[in-house]
Formats: C-alpha cells, sequence, structure tokens
C-alpha cells in the first residue's frame, strides 16, 4: 500500500521510515474508577495488521482548545504511530477541557498532577481488559514493550512517570510517581526547571511546581522548540524546554526543532487555532524522529533512531540531535 506524503512535507520525507498500514481507532474504552470523580474514558489506536505491538500511553497536554486535552487530541500523533506499528492508548484526564472539573479534597496539586500519571498506571494494570474491549486486538500486544509520550502538561506527566520528582513548595510534600514497566519516553515541549527560574505567572499557575530531574533516569528523548519562547511560566528563554534533557540522569536524547514554538508544526491537531507554527514539513519531522527513536528503544538491535539521525546530519533547517549518558 502507498500512502502519498503530503505535498508540503518538504526536507522531513528525506527522514526514513517504516511501511505505512491502515489504522483501526476504537473509542471510547471506558475503564470503571470507582475511587476517580469519573470513569476514565480511552481512545485506543492500532495498526490494521501485526501481533506482538509495542505500546505507546500518550499524555495530552493543557491548552486552551475545547476537544485537543482530551482522547479527541493528537491524531497527527496517535495515527502516525499506529500506522508504523504501535498501540497508541489516549486517557482523558481529570485536567481536560472537556470535563471542566475543579479541585477536590483528593487532588490537591493543580492540573491534577498525581492524578495524571495515575491514570497511566491505571491503564497498565487494566491492559488485558483493554484488549479483550478492543475489536481485533486481542491477543496482539506486546505488553513488555511500553512507552510513554506527553505534550505540554502531558510531558510533565511523562517525566514524572520516568522518574523526575516534584516537591512542592508550599508544604513539602514531594511526588514520586516512577512507573517501572515504562521502558522509554517522549517529552515534547516539557517544562523546566522550577524555583527561580519560574516567572511570577508561573508561580501563579503552577503554584505546586519544583520539579526534580536528577532521577529520571529512563531513556528518553526530549523533544524541544528553539523559539518555545514560555514567558507565561518562566523568565528563561527556549532552552528552559531542554531541561529534561540537560538536568536528568541515563542516557538521554534530545531532538532541538529549528522553528519550532509549542505547536510543533501542528502535532496536537489538523489546522489546530491553537497551533502558532503550522508546518506539515515540522510536523513530519516531529512524526519521524520520535518514531524512529521509541522503535529503537524498544526493539533491541534495530538501528531506526541511528538512521534517522544521520538523515538529519543534512537537513539542520529541521534540527539538531544531541545525546547523553550519565
Amino acid at each position: 500500500m502507498h500512502i502519498p506524503n503530503h505535498a508540503l512535507i518538504g526536507a522531513a520525507a528525506k527522514i526514513p521510515i517504516s511501511r505505512p498500514t491502515s489504522v483501526l481507532s476504537f473509542s471510547p474504552v471506558v475503564l470503571p474508577c470507582p475511587d476517580r470523580r469519573v470513569d476514565l474514558q480511552l481512545r485506543v489506536s492500532a495498526p490494521s495488521t501485526g501481533d506482538a505491538l509495542p505500546v505507546i500511553l500518550l499524555s495530552h497536554g493543557h491548552g486552551q482548545s475545547n476537544y485537543l486535552s482530551s482522547l479527541e487530541g493528537y491524531r497527527p500523533l496517535a495515527d502516525f504511530w499506529a500506522g508504523h506499528g504501535f498501540v497508541v492508548i489516549q486517557p482523558t484526564h481529570l485536567s481536560s477541557k472537556s470535563l471542566s472539573l475543579s479541585l477536590d479534597a483528593t487532588n490537591i496539586r493543580e492540573l491534577f498532577l498525581e492524578s495524571r500519571a495515575q491514570d497511566m498506571t491505571r491503564i497498565l494494570d487494566q491492559l488485558d481488559a483493554i484488549e479483550t474491549a478492543v475489536p481485533l486486538l486481542k491477543g496482539r500486544l506486546d505488553k513488555t514493550k511500553v512507552a510513554v509520550a506527553g505534550h505540554s502538561m502531558g510531558a510533565l506527566t511523562a517525566s514524572m512517570l520516568l522518574g523526575a520528582t516534584n516537591l512542592d513548595p508550599r508544604d513539602g510534600t514531594k511526588t514520586q510517581l516512577l512507573e517501572k514497566r515504562i521502558k522509554a519516553g517522549v517529552v515534547i515541549g516539557g517544562t523546566g526547571n522550577g524555583g527561580s527560574d519560574l516567572s511570577n505567572a508561573g508561580r501563579s499557575r503552577l503554584p505546586f511546581y519544583d520539579i526534580d530531574f536528577s532521577e529520571m533516569r529512563t531513556p528518553a528523548l526530549v523533544v524541544w522548540g528553539d523559539e518555545d519562547v514560555s514567558p507565561h511560566l518562566t523568565t528563561r528563554g527556549a532552552d528552559w524546554h531542554a531541561d529534561p534533557y540537560n538536568l536528568s540522569q541515563g542516557p538521554k536524547d534530545s531532538f532541538m526543532v529549528k522553528g519550532g514554538k509549542h505547536g510543533f508544526g501542528g502535532i496536537s491537531g489538523w489546522d489546530a487555532g491553537e497551533t502558532s507554527d503550522e508546518s506539515p514539513e515540522r510536523l513530519g519531522a516531529v512524526q519521524r524522529m520520535t518514531w524512529a527513536y521509541l522503535r529503537s528503544q524498544l526493539y533491541e538491535g534495530d538501528d531506526a533512531w541511528g538512521e534517522a539521525c544521520r538523515a538529519l546530519k543534512g537537513l539542520e533547517e529541521l534540527g539538531k540531535v544531541e545525546s547523553q549518558s550519565k
């Protein structure tokens, strides 16, 4: 099957990718959660063929849109990854504008910090039930190959699951949510260092926030844009979003997206109004580089990431990759 690229994909088409397949998407899958304010709703997307499929848990951002911060968003990433061999599971977190829930006594951290990560743990605990609920999926998952990916607030969720900790400066509560079943991660447009690096607006928006990346040892790719300046959160420049790479431990890779703002070419939705850097080329680069990274992390000996990095060396207009092991 030949699926043509978008006519405006440009140089991103030179980053190698596997042959695509059709995608099956099923929603909502509802996980009953008596101890959660509402049951957990999911979208599950999978390739139409193949077995022993690895799993990506995709955490949505917060954002100003009415629908993208839910299982309805991030189709440009979910469909792409599913079309190239992954099963993608997208929860609607309690922070979603589609729910518009206020905080209560069981969720004292703003933006439902703990609950978002706990949603992913619930999903892993109930993978058998999810596999059974989705038509044509039963028996096709490799539950040993699990990754997490997230954008913006979802990137903070991913960082916490990968080992980062948070110390609430108001009461000293330490939040540790490492999920050892997750083998790799992708952090896109993630939050950086807290404390004095937060702007006044940032401290107001994130009063709970003082992140420590030093224990974030799970392998991860940190994707950040060199024009993603966020004065509503930090006094620093775009490099603040690279902190999950620069300040963490263990094997990490950084993909700096040239010209990338917080929308990364349009990852949260097709032609989304909140994307200020709409670009099929930039989106294509992010899709392909993240896919290649996760492919190589979850399949020992796979060289998709090496091939993608070698291709990117001749495509400096798209971005730059760095790697570290410490």
